[in-house]
């Protein structure tokens, strides 16, 4: 900057600028930039470019003030810096009496120059939902009065630029009325190439930092009118970090140290649980023994292609003679760039995180997220490098269809009843679609519109459904390769707290949506047993509970029956098994609590209620449940003429522990803020429950699954077998056993659709073999693989066998 102004004669202090490698260290470098400081204090800046204004952006990724903003103001400091706002620059550089010993320093965020199409304020939520929306002023309002730019702010298709190409001779046509060469140097650390500078044609390097620019015609003027503008110095060097090279090798080396410190001991001891780094190290593995783990088979085109040049006729060991794998059937070859390839996430919510990792170790994925909560998508995004996000209102279906659009592979996580509508927008614009839920009527109703798109919605992908079902699906498949016949087939699963968490009156703590949970205990149930049929009304359900279900040894736990399990007669080949049911894993007495809740109305979905304070849910839902007022004092009468006598004791326990009965030590500083207006009663009892069984910090989650399949050979000696395909796995500090095990097989059949190499179309579930088997290997890969064991009938009593006995007579139909 001081070299171009000198060119136009301006001598400034700022010629006593060092270049970094001029000097060995940053410290010496910030005490040359003190000396400046003194001779702009002593002398001023020069009269000719009147007040010095440096102006900065640097709002990066949401966060107010990112790491490129954070280390301008760190070096800036050095100088005799006087912050100014936007609104004051006008009278600041007209003024004559502004000081010329001080520089001026102007922090633009976004609401200092983007401006809303429709006249309201600037929103940054409304913003990140409709960025088309907005439109920069930065060339009036800012731009004019600069006599140093520094951009540190980046910039992401269909959100404004900061400048166009036109808007740059706009702010040039301003600034030569105020004089100073304003507006002439600009300083570009985002190096986005015709991003949010479109004008940014190209990166500039440590040799050769600077070029020039000629900004196009005014609109409506002719090109010899431009001549009178000045050009504009352009720098934009994309690898600063090796201007300081020694402070930048003790950074660095200073962070990496620990991993490899890590990596020392892992290989010394043969173990790595619990450490961090070495977490992060396997996150980062793309190869290990000479081959390509599965998450990265896909780059097996580009390997055997490079090999096929520089090793043409070796048979030497190494990546190129992996001839096992096969390639994926739509992967990039060559060794040119590869094309990034877009995958939306809609939802934000307790289980994206292993999703958004899984996704984000592929270099040629951009993943966008989408939801409505900021803090929940800058939480996902600061990790990663080829994530962006959108904060969106899901009721807005023109701007979900265009983040659809803009995808190739479209992931959704939002609540089941959103998904039918997005399902839609994936066929309307030819996008595959993953969920991890079940199959609704309304999603099986579009299987024949996306199978005429050439579109697959998978659904079932997460853990229940999605895990269960592809653990189950290839051991069925296994069994039946070995001519065995499949007689009965029981399949449980659940999370929950980890055994050693502190009690809760429910035995239960949440690591996915509340209301998903209270939800799950208002649906019918239909299974067989022994050859017969047993159907449960929504009524019954937490009534019929499976008192004991002894899929481990290690803890107590209690089953409800989950949906109708005689859907996968046909879709697991089990057609001749005597028993086919499938439950949910609770703690005991869960049931019988949630049951109490039930009665006195807590569970209601539809009628409304408004709450004055938290010790009125109780009689407000009663007063809806009985279809009568129930005053306070009648309180404890209603409560006994619905809940059985020998239940009641702990259900006032309950109450008092959740704070809606009066108890002592009740402080109202423990519960939530009141809803602001009426809701149902459920949604209410959800909101609570959120709050009250969190998980603490400390805490982890547990995800128990659990298959049973009794077998006989079909030919031979027709000995019975017993098979179990079991898991058993906990949280960590990075994320709940629950949000793994429901993100990363989202995740890994996402990117498998995104590779093209699964066939099927149409509403489908993980029942073919391109879909559950590279889940499963990828889970294996992850710590999440299936343990199985066989035992010969008889040896200790079968599962079926122990349901049988307990609850027979109870389930009769």
């Amino acid at each position: 900057m001081a070299q171009n102004h000198l060119q136009k004669g301006i001598a400034s202090p700022f010629l006593f600028t060092p270049r970094p490698h001029t000097h060995p260290t940053l410290q010496s470098l910030r005490a040359a930039l003190r000396e400046i400081t003194a001779r702009i204090e002593s002398g001023g800046t020069p009269a000719a470019l009147g007040p010095f204004v440096i102006g900065l952006t640097g709002v990066l990724t949401g966060i107010r003030t990112g790491n490129v903003s954070q280390g301008f103001l760190d070096i800036l400091k050095e100088l005799p810096i006087e912050k100014v706002a936007v609104k004051d620059l006008h009278a600041l550089v007209t003024n004559k009496d502004t000081s010329l010993n001080k520089i001026y320093l102007v922090h633009a965020m976004h609401e200092d120059y983007f401006v809303r199409s429709d006249g309201q304020p600037f929103d940054r939520t409304h913003y990140y939902a409709n960025p088309q929306s907005y439109r920069s002023t930065f060339c009036e309002t800012i731009a004019p009065y600069l006599t140093l730019f520094l951009n540190g702010t980046g910039w992401s298709t269909s959100f404004p630029r900061l400048m166009t190409n036109e808007q740059l001779s706009v702010a040039l046509d301003r600034a030569r009325v105020l004089g100073g060469a304003r507006f002439t140097n600009i300083g570009d650390i985002s190096c986005d190439i015709e991003g949010g500078l479109q004008f940014l044609t190209r990166a500039t390097t440590l040799c050769d930092p600077f070029y020039q620019i000629t900004a196009p015609p005014l609109p409506g003027t002719s090109a010899s009118s431009c001549q009178a503008l000045p050009p504009v110095q352009m720098m934009s060097v994309d690898i600063l970090p090796a201007s300081l090279p020694a402070d930048a090798s003790h950074h660095f080396s200073k962070v990496l140290f620990p991993y490899v410190e890590s990596l020392v001991r892992h290989y010394q001891t043969g173990t790595s649980e619990g450490d961090a780094y070495m977490d992060a190290l396997q996150r980062a593995t793309i190869a290990e023994g000479g081959r390509l783990l599965a998450k990265h088979r896909w780059l097996q085109g580009n390997v055997d292609a490079f090999y096929a040049v520089s090793r043409s006729g070796s048979t030497g060991q190494g990546l190129g003679e992996v001839k096992d794998v096969k390639p994926a059937a739509k992967v990039v070859k060559g060794t040119g760039p590869v094309k990034k390839r877009n995958v939306l996430m809609l939802g934000s919510g307790m289980v994206a995180g292993p999703a958004v990792e899984e996704i984000a170790k592929r270099a040629d994925v951009q993943l966008v997220v989408a939801g409505n909560s900021l803090q929940e998508l800058e939480k996902l995004k600061q990790e990663y490098l080829n994530i962006q996000y959108r904060v969106i209102d899901m009721a807005d279906q023109a701007a979900i269809s265009g983040l659809v659009a803009e995808s190739d592979v479209v992931i959704s996580l939002l609540p089941a009843p959103f998904h039918p509508n997005v399902a839609k927008m994936c066929i309307k614009h030819r996008k595959h679609l993953v969920t991890a839920s079940y199959i609704s009527k309304d999603m099986e109703h579009l299987h024949d519109s996306a199978v005429k798109a050439d579109v697959l919605l998978l659904n079932e992908i997460g853990l229940d459904p999605g895990i269960d079902h592809c653990s189950a699906i290839d051991l069925i498949s296994n069994l039946r390769a070995q001519k065995k016949e499949i007689l009965s087939f029981t399949s449980f699963c659940g999370g929950l707290p980890a055994p050693e968490v502190e009690h809760t009156p429910l035995r239960y703590k949440f690591s996915w949506n509340p209301k998903g949970v209270l939800l799950a205990a208002l649906n019918p149930a239909k299974f067989k047993l022994n050859n017969v049929i047993f159907n449960i009304s929504e009524e019954n359900l937490l009534k019929k509970a499976f008192r004991d279900v002894p899929v481990t040894d290690k803890f107590d736990l209690e089953g409800l029956p989950n949906r109708n399990s005689l859907v996968y007669v046909d879709q697991y080949g089990i057609e001749s098994a005597r028993t086919v049911l499938r439950g949910t894993l609770r703690y005991p007495g869960f049931a019988s609590l949630m049951q109490s809740f039930r009665a006195l109305g807590f569970l209601d979905p539809k009628h409304k209620i408004y709450l004055d304070s938290w010790h009125s849910y109780v009689r407000t839902c009663l007063t809806s449940q009985l279809a009568t007022n129930v005053d306070t004092k009648a309180t404890t009468a209603a409560i006994a003429s619905i809940v059985l006598p020998d239940k009641i004791p702990e259900l006032h326990d309950a109450l008092e522990w959740l704070g809606l009965l009066p108890a002592p030590g009740y402080h109202s500083s423990a519960m939530p803020p009141l809803p602001a207006g009426p809701l149902p009663a459920l949604d209410i009892f959800a909101y609570l429950l959120a709050h009250k069984l969190a998980y603490k910090p400390h805490e982890r989650d547990m995800v128990v699954l659990s298959h049973e399949l009794v077998t006989q050979r079909l030919h031979g000696a027709r000995e019975r077998e017993v098979h179990t395909s079991s898991l058993i796995t906990y949280g960590t500090p990075r994320a709940s056993a629950m949000a793994r095990t429901v993100g990363i097989p989202v995740g890994i059949a996402a990117l498998r659709v995104l590779d093209g190499t699964i066939g099927v179309r149409g509403v489908q579930g993980p029942t073919d073999a391109s879909v559950y088997r590279p889940v499963l290997n990828g889970l294996e890969e992850l710590g999440l693989g299936m343990t199985e064991t066989t035992r010969v009938l008889g040896a200790g009593r079968t599962l079926e066998q122990t349901l049988g006995d307990n609850i027979y007579s109870e389930h009769r139909s």
